[in-house]
């Protein structure tokens, strides 16, 4: 069985109205991971909110200081151009976390292979002391740290498929070649930084807008096969962005759901070769409701083949 982590503290996170990632993006996911009947066939359990320590592996004291000063008693405060706070939204993003960490936990438990995180808000961008790109903290890295402090744990691979390149796992991670890091994105496109960072390490698959599936899939063979197979690690960690999607309203990628299962296939595969079939995945971007909903019923499903 797949284990399912979620908080419905995620749900609590508020933005600006019309603001593309809001509360109905995860509420979409359960809804129809319950009336589809999947929901039932998962290990469904609560994420805990991630403890400062945790986080203090990856985000600067100052900066969690600074989140916990601005978090305001009622309304919004805008972090960023992109990025507003509101009274739980700090919650909300340590929840992310939480999951990231309970998921690694889980599997290196042995209680479940597989994990899929639904949560918001996304982390991938957020650096050690910044928000970004609706991100205020970085669960996949959070989750990342925490497995290499494992003492069975040396290697670990992060897989990330979002449209928008992970700025904030590499910045975490470019000077520690004890995890890998493999990106495809859209480029040029969003957040336009550490998107030409060269590492052995950090593998970059940048994508021209308009990229369809096939093209999708022989970069991501031609990158990322090699430099796991080289690599072999230990765990693999996933930000699951959906919003690749050819009906996502902030990407110009044309995915659809056979390449979201594609990929998901790949990436169990690869576990099942190098990491005993252990992966923790966690939801970062995708914003057509609909596509999204579906796109996480077939990458969970994938997860639990």
């Amino acid at each position: 069985m797949t284990a399912l982590l979620t908080n419905m503290l995620c749900l609590e996170h508020q933005m600006m109205p019309r603001h593309p990632e809001r509360p109905a993006r995860l509420t979409a996911v359960l809804e129809h991971l319950g009336a589809t009947g999947l929901m039932a066939e998962l290990d469904v359990r609560e994420a805990p909110l991630a403890e400062r320590q945790a986080l203090l592996r990856v985000h600067d004291a100052a900066y969690l200081d600074a989140l916990e000063r601005l978090t305001p008693q009622q309304g919004l405060v805008q972090l960023e151009p992109d990025t507003f706070m509101g009274r739980r939204s700090l919650l909300a993003a340590r929840a992310v976390a939480g999951a990231a960490l309970a998921g690694v936990d889980v599997v290196l438990d042995g209680a479940e292979r597989r994990v899929f995180c639904a949560v918001r808000p996304p982390g991938h961008h957020a650096e050690e002391s910044a928000a970004m790109g609706f991100c205020l903290l970085n669960g996949i890295a959070v989750a990342a740290t925490h497995a290499l402090s494992q003492p069975v744990i040396d290697r670990v691979a992060i897989l990330d498929f979002d449209v928008h390149h992970g700025n904030g796992t590499v910045a975490a991670f470019m000077d520690n070649p004890a995890a890998l890091v493999c990106s495809c994105f859209q480029f040029p496109h969003y957040p336009y930084r550490l998107q030409d960072v060269d590492r052995p390490h950090i593998v970059n698959t940048p994508l021209p807008a308009g990229t369809k599936g096939a093209a999708f899939r022989r970069a991501v063979e031609r990158d990322w096969l090699p430099a796991l197979d080289a690599f072999q690690p230990q765990l693999i960690l996933v930000s699951a962005g959906f919003d690749a999607h050819a009906a996502d309203p902030l990407g110009e990628l044309l995915l659809d759901e056979d390449d979201f299962r594609w990929v998901t296939q790949l990436v169990v595969a690869a576990a099942k070769q190098h990491a005993g079939g252990r992966v923790v995945s966690v939801l970062e971007g995708g914003y057509d409701l609909a596509a999204l909903a579906r796109c996480v019923h077939i990458h969970i499903e994938e997860l639990a083949a």
